[in-house]
């Protein structure tokens, strides 16, 4: 082989190595987890989002491990009903997701989520890190200062618990009991407030 081909494909190699070295991987996959009353309401629309990977609904912020729907909704263990986002963030960023968030429930509400009451459905933002945190109150003032609302902003951020995924049943359950979700989501006042909030 004439010298000048070695050279050539020596070089070739080399750049072929180099360049698998340096390949570049999609980016890890995050999770943010949100608390919006009934989690069956709050895994609906996450799952219309580009980017968002898969979504779990279950519970976070108590105590107790390994809770059951029973003992939750009992309010008996200190956990709200969540949904965890799992996400690409190279599609789509934590302050999306926030506003995803926000347009699906009543923040002026303490007392839990429509019709739903008590702790396991008080709406609130989970932060994992001080970036979400700064992501999350800031959203939260951005929300205040625009006066959409006329009473006061009282979602909670919080930082992050165990999340406990719920049992298989509650999973995309607007799929498994699309006639029974959606009569709950109207039923509930869900669907008019935001529809009235938002515009939907």
């Amino acid at each position: 082989m004439p010298k000048t081909f070695s050279i050539l494909f020596a070089l070739l190699g080399t750049l072929a190595s180099s360049l698998s070295a340096q390949e570049v991987s999609a980016p890890a996959a995050k999770t943010a987890v949100f608390a919006g009353g009934c989690f069956w309401c709050m895994q609906t629309p996450f799952d219309k989002i580009k980017g968002v990977l898969k979504t779990t609904v279950g519970y976070a912020g108590g105590g107790e491990e390994n809770p059951t729907y029973e003992q939750v909704s009992a309010k008996k263990t200190g956990h709200r009903e969540v949904v965890e986002v799992t996400y690409d963030s190279a599609q789509v960023s934590y302050n999306q997701l926030l506003d995803v968030f926000w347009r699906q429930i009543n923040p002026t509400q303490a007392n839990g989520q429509f019709a739903d009451l008590g702790l396991p459905y008080q709406a609130a933002i989970f932060y994992g890190d001080e970036e979400e945190k700064r992501l999350a109150n800031a959203s939260k003032t951005t929300l205040t200062n625009s006066k959409k609302f006329d009473k006061p902003i009282v979602t909670e951020i919080l930082q992050a618990t165990k999340f406990y995924p719920a049992e298989e049943y509650h999973q995309k359950y607007y799929l498994k009991n699309a006639v029974h979700y959606q009569a709950y989501y109207v039923g509930s006042g869900r669907a008019g407030f935001l529809a009235k909030a938002w515009g939907k």
